[in-house]
């Protein structure tokens, strides 16, 4: 009992945090400049305690900061020179020439982990100012809160139809406890709440490019993303053997295990937007 009162206040402020960020451009992007930063610091705290690894952490966070910075300098308009990039593109070549000069004894490892995170984490949030800067000059909250909202909707019908029907399961290997009939429910709920959004935009001043179907194509891409995501996070953990990626959120763990879901939803989502607006 202990245990869920620390995880829903832990979990009712994490989500009062996101949602009041996002109502504002600047705070949106100091808070998932510092969500990224604190995901790669703790991404490569995990990676440095196997054998033979040593990811600069300091540069590796710094980089990724970087880059979701200049990322939303760029889409918001404030920044208008592709230049802004150059010295993330700097400190990455340096981080694979400096490999030479440490005589790591794999330096193949120290690339490849000091590569994902950029990949992994860096990129995936930087999109996020893709959804919410859709023009240089303006500001949307309802794409990049609807992310998340549908992210939080699928876990939680997934965890109710997974514990009142749940009987066949996802994927055993890596996540035993997620079913079929979980993800089904998730995903009936999101095309629900999408169906919502959608209808709620259309009711205000707030105008929206997308139609209903295409709201509920978004909510379902968002889920199948944010469950490979959940899924890819598991892989991870069983490999690096842990159970959480970290305690900084009491009761929920790190910041991996918060944001997993996200790391695939938000590129997926931007896609899945960039490929609708091409038809």
């Amino acid at each position: 009992m202990k245990n869920f009162i620390v995880r829903t206040i832990t979990g009712v402020f994490f989500v009062a945090a996101i949602v009041v960020s996002f109502l504002n451009p600047m705070a949106m992007v100091f808070l998932f400049a510092l969500v990224t930063g604190l995901t790669i610091w703790e991404f490569c705290g995990l990676v440095n305690e196997r054998p033979y690894v040593q990811v600069n952490q300091f540069i590796s966070t710094v980089a990724g900061v970087y880059l979701f910075l200049a990322m939303a300098g760029h889409c918001s308009g404030y920044v208008n020179t592709d230049t802004v990039f150059i010295p993330y593109l700097i400190t990455i070549v340096y981080l694979l020439i400096a490999e030479l000069y440490l005589k790591a004894k794999d330096p193949i490892n120290n690339w490849a982990y000091t590569m994902l995170p950029q990949l992994y984490i860096a990129l995936p949030f930087s999109m996020l100012n893709v959804l919410a800067f859709p023009q240089a000059g303006s500001y949307s909250f309802v794409l990049p809160l609807s992310v998340f909202v549908f992210l939080w909707m699928n876990d939680t019908g997934a965890y109710l139809c997974g514990s009142l029907l749940g009987r066949h399961k996802l994927f055993p290997r890596v996540s035993p406890g997620k079913s079929w009939e979980g993800s089904i429910g998730g995903g009936l709920l999101v095309v629900g709440v999408a169906i919502l959004i959608w209808w709620l935009l259309s009711q205000t001043q707030q105008h929206s490019e997308l139609n209903m179907w295409q709201w509920a194509g978004l909510g379902l891409t968002v889920v199948v993303f944010g469950t490979w995501g959940d899924l890819v996070e598991s892989l991870l953990k069983r490999t690096l053997g842990i159970k959480d990626s970290g305690n900084i959120l009491p009761g929920h763990g790190g910041m991996l295990d918060r944001f997993d879901s996200s790391l695939l939803a938000i590129p997926a989502a931007v896609v899945y937007l960039f490929t609708i607006s091409l038809m």
